[in-house]
C-alpha cells in the first residue's frame, strides 16, 4: 500500500551537513547511517518479540545496502516476480511473496524463488496450491479484515468492494484447504493503535481456523522507526499473540527501513511569474515524485522558512499538473540554486520514470558519520531509450 499520503514534516537530521553541490540533480542521496539507525530498531523488535522481520522491495529496493539490510532483518517481501528475483539474488534471507493475481507462465519461477507465496484468494490459490506443494513452500491466504483504519479511501485495502485480500467472513474449511498462513496489510503510514485495533476486530472471527495456521503476517504500514511509535505495546501483541496461539508472526515493514533517510535535490531552472512567483526546477512530480500527484501529498523542503518569499515549484515536463508545491525560501531564489526535498529514500526511488524524455535523478549513498559519498548510478539517454525499443 502506498505511500506517503500524508504530509510529512521530514527531519534534515545530518543531511543539514551535506553539501547540496556535490552531485549532479536531480539526485536521491541515502545515507546509510540513517537507514542503520531504522534497521536497528526494527532488529529490537524482532529480537525482543520474537517477529520475523521483512524489508519490503516495493518501498525500498536500492540493493547498494541490501549487505546492510541482511545483517538486522530476516529476509524480503517481493510484490511480483522481479522483487522476488532480487530478494533471492542481493538479499538472502526469507523471501514471501504476494501478488494480486499470479501468471501461469511466471508461477514456476516464483515458487522456485520464494519461501512463502501468498495468494489474494482462494481460486488463485486453488489453482496452483498442487505446483506450490510439490515445491515444498510455504502457501498464505491474504485476508480483509474488514474493518477499516485507511485515512484516504484509495489507499484503505478495507474498503468497500476492494480487490485486495479474502473478506474474512468468507473464510472457511475449503478457503483455508491447504494455507499455511494467512497476510493482513491494511494500514499505511500509521503507529500501533491501528494495527491494535485492528488485530481486536479480527482476533474472534480467526478464532475458529487460526489452530490450523503456522504463521500470520501483519505486512506494512507500520511506521516502527518513527520517534513516537509505541514500540513496546507491538512487542507486547506479538509476544501475546505467539504465546497464546503458538504461532509465528511475521511483520513487512517498507517505509520504516528507509524512514528519513535520503533527500531529493533539486536546482532552480527559470523563475517566471504569472500571477505569483514560479519556480521550474529539474525535480518533476510527475517523474520523479509521482505520489505528489496520486496520493496527494507536500514534500517537505529541507529548512523551509516560515516567511518571505513564496514560489510556486514545478518539473519541466509538458504536463500542466507538474506542480510540486508552493514553498517559502528567507531570500529570493535565483537560476541554479540548490535545494532539497526531505525523506525521499523510500517509495519516489522505486516510482520513477521517464515520461517526456525527463532524466532520472543519479542515486548517491552517502555515510553522514564519515563523510563518504559514492555515486550508485547515474542514468543516461540509453536507459530512455532501452524501455521503448
Amino acid at each position: 500500500m502506498a505511500e506517503m499520503m500524508t504530509t510529512q514534516a521530514g527531519d534534515a537530521g545530518a543531511f543539514r551537513n551535506f553539501d547540496l553541490s556535490r552531485v549532479p540533480t536531480p539526485c536521491f542521496v541515502v545515507d546509510e547511517k540513517a537507514v542503520e539507525r531504522n534497521l536497528r530498531i526494527l532488529a529490537d523488535i524482532s529480537d525482543r518479540s520474537g517477529a520475523h522481520v521483512l524489508s519490503a522491495l516495493k518501498a525500498f529496493s536500492m540493493f547498494a545496502l541490501a549487505p546492510l539490510i541482511r545483517q538486522y532483518l530476516g529476509g524480503t517481501c517481493a510484490s511480483g516476480l522481479y522483487e522476488a528475483r532480487l530478494g533471492r539474488e542481493e538479499y538472502g534471507g526469507e523471501v514471501a511473496t504476494f501478488c494480486a493475481g499470479y501468471k501461469d507462465a511466471d508461477i514456476d519461477e516464483i515458487l522456485a524463488l520464494s519461501d512463502h507465496i501468498i495468494f489474494n484468494s482462494p481460486a488463485q490459490k486453488d489453482r496452483f496450491l498442487a505446483k506450490a506443494s510439490a515445491a515444498g513452500k510455504q502457501v498464505g491466504l491474504r485476508i480483509n479484515p474488514e474493518h477499516s483504519e485507511g485515512e484516504v479511501p484509495k489507499y484503505d485495502p478495507c474498503a468497500p468492494c476492494s480487490r485486495l485480500g479474502t473478506p474474512v467472513s468468507q473464510l472457511d474449511a475449503q478457503a483455508l484447504n491447504g494455507v499455511d498462513g494467512l497476510h493482513m496489510h491494511t494500514l499505511c503510514e500509521q503507529g500501533f493503535e491501528p494495527l491494535q485495533r485492528t488485530w481486536a476486530s479480527v482476533e474472534p472471527k480467526l478464532a475458529p481456523f487460526i489452530d490450523s495456521l503456522r504463521w500470520l503476517n501483519f505486512g506494512g504500514g507500520h511506521h516502527i522507526t518513527r520517534d513516537d511509535y509505541d514500540r513496546d505495546a507491538l512487542v507486547e501483541l506479538i509476544k501475546g499473540i505467539r504465546s497464546k496461539y503458538g504461532i509465528e508472526v511475521y511483520l513487512e515493514p517498507g517505509e520504516a527501513v528507509a524512514l528519513d533517510a535520503g533527500i531529493l535535490i533539486g536546482e532552480i531552472l527559470d523563475l517566471p511569474q504569472n500571477g505569483m512567483n514560479l519556480a521550474i526546477t529539474d525535480i518533476s512530480a510527475t517523474c520523479h515524485m509521482p505520489d505528489v500527484i496520486e496520493a496527494p501529498y507536500r514534500p517537505a523542503l529541507m529548512d523551509e522558512a516560515d516567511a518571505g518569499h513564496t514560489y510556486r515549484l514545478g518539473g519541466p515536463s509538458c504536463l500542466a499538473g507538474d506542480v510540486i508545491g508552493d514553498y517559502t525560501w528567507g531570500t529570493p531564489l535565483h537560476i541554479g540554486q540548490r535545494f532539497a526535498f526531505l525523506d525521499q529514500a523510500h517509495y519516489s526511488m522505486v516510482k520513477t520514470n521517464t515520461f517526456n524524455g525527463v532524466p532520472l535523478p543519479t542515486i548517491a549513498l552517502w555515510n553522514s558519520e564519515t563523510d563518504a559519498l559514492n555515486i550508485v548510478k547515474q542514468f543516461d539517454y540509453d536507459d530512455f531509450k532501452q524501455r521503448l525499443s
